[in-house]
């Protein structure tokens, strides 16, 4: 019977933390760094496009660097680990560097954050693909939607964590939101603060090559009920109906990403100029929490209704919030009642996709899947600020919301022509595995009865024997007890 780990997951979850809390500081900054350095630095303009193109080029590197640290990480052997040499290394790298980003800004430094923004993402792609491999390293195959669960669980606090900085270190005046230079240095150093604590729990609590030893015997048990058309191995392609998922597969985290990071990159300009706000850190504080309380249970209904069944109900709760958050035009109740059912939709989706994508790969693979899966996101996220920032340059933020409803719509359509084997398929394998183990249990009783037959036997012979002994000497010396007395 397989069981997760949830402890180890938690602590796994460590290095998620970093990334999504310093990514939620970076989205809410940046952005409005390189407005205001944009127009001291060129004069007064619309550089929402510009904007656009900054916030996309820092992603184009890692097009190639997921996939690439993700391929190294399954050929990486060392005393570590695989994946742990990498995410230590990038951590380290991030938390130092990241400071920096304010501290230019606050120098008036456009081309020096432009610099810093690079090696941020740079460090940060180096431990991408191998943290989030970490978790189906060492999580069999059927518990890691459950095991994915914790880990956006534990993700999410960071993101959340981010969201309150930016909402305490921002300034709101008469006429919308304004940045202090001198205080923007400290959400950027309580971030690194954390990611240090996080990297020092992560490095005492994981022994990466231990735990892989450990689970050896449970993740070649976790391959045997994989959900896939065909078997998967190390030496054989992909068949023809799991080549096919895989496509639809990549396609559709394109389209999601495509749509939620517009969200995400322009949200602040947005409510600057449209919401005249500076809670829209509370906003995505909403969506987070939301996020967060539905992890664990996304990953119950997973069992319940299948991981496909799971994403396209994500899907359509996505479309739904962010259509109606369209006839918003100030910050209210309704615009974060809207922002936690997106929340609860982007839950559903992230519990069940990453382990729906590497369902398709093998142990020795892991890493490249990984990197593939991340790099269909990383495209969207460099094409769609561009792609976004023109749409509001001729069309107003007001498409903001549109645009991105929009593409939920079309992820939803694509996602829909994605094959899951038959629960026929999956249950049979699952009773036979169930009865093997019955079988080898009951196998294994029978033999200690067995045992414990032939030791009472052997127990009896003895004592036979024993007894014969007594008889036979007392017959050979019959005044023994007259004497004795």
């Amino acid at each position: 019977m397989l069981k997760l780990n949830k402890k180890r997951t938690f602590y796994i979850g460590f290095s998620f933390f970093t990334i999504l809390m310093l990514w939620q500081v970076y989205n809410y900054y940046c952005p409005m760094f390189l407005e205001e350095l944009l127009k001291s630095t060129f004069g007064n303009g619309d550089y929402n496009y510009l904007i656009g193109i900054i916030m996309a080029l820092d992603n184009i590197l890692a097009l190639f660097m997921l996939p690439l640290f993700g391929t190294l990480s399954d050929k990486t052997e060392t005393k570590l680990g695989k994946r742990m040499p990498y995410i230590i290394v990038g951590t380290l790298v991030s938390l130092l560097a990241f400071p920096f980003i304010s501290l230019l800004y606050i120098k008036n430094s456009f081309w020096g954050v432009i610099v810093l923004m690079a090696l941020i993402l740079i460090a940060m792609n180096i431990y991408r693909s191998p943290s989030v491999a970490l978790m189906p390293d060492v999580t069999p195959k059927p518990l890691r939607s459950k095991a994915n669960a914790i880990i956006n669980f534990v993700g999410y606090i960071g993101a959340i964590i981010g969201s309150v900085l930016t909402m305490i270190f921002t300034k709101k005046q008469a006429d919308g939101i304004h940045l202090v230079r001198n205080i923007t240095i400290w959400p950027f150093l309580i971030v690194s603060f954390f990611m240090l604590v996080a990297l020092i729990v992560l490095v005492l609590k994981i022994k990466e090559n231990k735990i892989v030893e450990e689970m050896a015997d449970e993740m070649a048990l976790g391959e045997e009920m994989s959900e896939t058309d065909e078997a998967i191995t190390d030496d054989k392609p992909l068949g023809k109906v799991d080549k096919r998922n895989l496509w639809l597969l990549i396609f559709s985290v394109f389209l999601w990403y495509f749509a939620f990071n517009a969200v995400e990159t322009f949200g602040s300009l947005y409510a600057k100029n449209i919401l005249k706000t500076n809670s829209w850190g509370l906003a995505t504080s909403i969506l987070a929490i939301s996020s967060l309380i539905t992890f664990i249970p996304s990953g119950i209904l997973c069992d319940k209704i299948g991981r496909k069944n799971s994403i396209m109900l994500g899907l359509g709760l996505m479309i739904v919030s962010l259509s109606a958050c369209f006839f918003l035009t100030k910050f209210s109740v309704l615009l974060i009642i809207l922002f936690a059912i997106a929340g609860m939709g982007w839950a559903i989706i992230n519990v069940n996709s990453y382990p729906m994508f590497v369902e398709l790969s093998s142990s020795k693979n892991l890493g490249k899947f990984t990197g593939y899966y991340y790099s269909a996101s990383q495209v969207a996220q460099s094409i769609t600020p561009i792609i976004i920032g023109f749409v509001m340059d001729f069309l107003g933020y007001r498409a903001y919301f549109p645009y991105a409803a929009i593409f939920m719509t079309i992820a939803l359509v694509v996602f829909s022509f994605v094959k899951v084997p038959k629960k026929d398929k999956v249950h049979n394998v699952n009773n036979t595995i169930e009865n093997t183990n019955n079988n080898e249990s009951i196998e294994l009783k029978d033999k200690k009865l067995n045992e414990n037959n032939e030791v009472e036997e052997s127990n009896n012979v003895e004592e036979n024997i024993s007894t014969k002994e007594t008889t036979e000497s007392n017959n050979d010396n019959p005044d023994k007890e007259t004497i004795s007395q």
